[in-house]
């Protein structure tokens, strides 16, 4: 597997996934519009220059496996506070298709791998408190749970740190 920025050829297939997530409830994408836009804010925000309000440097990321994308991870590389009260350093998605393969756990170890070169020591992962699929995955990496907390927007978060010193 490989985590990379997405290029000019990768939209038919992620604009796919993101509407396929949509129905979920999940942002794939960063916004809606057009691609070099959107390609632009990427890089804008890997690099962390003219962030929008609320928005921390970090890198968006699609996993390709065998020149298939198969899902996305957003690494950030500090918190504020919405993202240490509910969204993390990391977050992650694999397309309805890819699930069931490891993929998930290893794009959350090579993120988590990312942000313990970039300095950081411990790594919060969030997800819903229902997604049982998603508190797996953090788990098997080396999540511990610190506690469960509701959203501003009524949505039950656990949240769990990883030793990004361990590897």
């Amino acid at each position: 597997m490989v985590l990379r920025p997405p290029t000019g050829t990768d939209e038919v297939v992620l604009r796919r996934i993101h509407e396929q997530l949509r129905a979920d409830g999940f942002t794939f994408l960063l916004a809606d519009g057009d691609w070099p836009v959107l390609l632009a804010q990427v890089q804008r925000e890997a690099d962390g220059v003219d962030l929008p309000p609320g928005r921390v440097r970090s890198d968006f990321l699609v996993a390709e496996v065998d020149g298939v994308l198969v899902g996305r991870v957003s690494v950030r590389h500090e918190l504020n506070a919405y993202l240490l009260a509910v969204g993390g350093h990391v977050g992650y998605a694999v397309a309805p298709e890819h699930r069931r393969r490891g993929y998930a756990s290893r794009m959350l170890q090579l993120s988590v791998e990312r942000l313990g070169d970039l300095g950081v020591a411990r790594v919060l992962v969030t997800c819903d408190d229902d997604n049982e699929g998603s508190a797996a995955v953090i788990e098997r990496c080396g999540g511990v749970l610190e506690d469960v907390v509701s959203g501003d927007d009524g949505v039950v978060k656990r949240r769990y740190w990883i030793d990004a010193s361990v590897r």
